[in-house]
């Protein structure tokens, strides 16, 4: 019931978002729809995740965002003609999304394929390490969290280049150079 409220109000938030020209209303409200997101995944008994939603989602992002922001106008230009084509993919990949969940096995089904086949094998836990979440992530998903941890790296290492640089900008203006 409290996932259909909340799915229910990223909807709302989504639909308001398509109508925003404000941007900074819009980052905002993007904020909003990635709390209700890791709201959503505690819901569903994904604390891990949800708490890297609400950090990167909710926290850095809208902050970063913000920021950037300070560096634009404060509203979007409107489009020059309308945007059939983004639309179409994007309502292809919503139907084709929609009609592709309809073939998974119903939530928690302990019938399903992933409890019959990859569950066991995660719970043998192979690795020497006592918590299973702990063993997935270090062994099974080793190379995706390093990539992960590179990609979010990156990013940090890009932004402090970016501000540095606008720094350097900033201060030639004063100086009158």
């Amino acid at each position: 019931m409290i996932i259909d409220v909340l799915l229910i109000l990223m909807a709302i938030s989504v639909l308001i978002l398509m109508r925003l020209r404000n941007l900074f209303a819009a980052v905002v409200l993007l904020g909003i729809y990635s709390f209700l997101m890791a709201t959503v995944l505690v819901a569903l008994d994904a604390v891990d995740v949800a708490m890297t939603e609400a950090a990167v989602g909710a926290g850095v992002s809208t902050v970063l965002l913000l920021g950037a922001l300070l560096l634009c106008k404060s509203s979007e230009a409107k489009p020059v003609h309308k945007p059939w084509l983004p639309l179409t993919v994007a309502v292809s990949t919503g139907v084709l999304l929609v009609y592709g969940a309809w073939g998974l096995p119903d939530f928690s089904d302990p019938q399903a394929p992933i409890h019959q086949h990859v569950a066991p094998r995660y719970l043998q836990n192979e690795v020497d390490v006592p918590n299973v979440v702990t063993a997935v992530l270090a062994s099974f998903r080793g190379f995706d969290t390093l990539g992960e941890t590179t990609v979010v790296f990156t990013a940090g290492a890009g932004i402090i280049a970016l501000l540095r640089r606008r720094q350097r900008v900033d201060k030639d203006r004063k100086n009158g150079a």
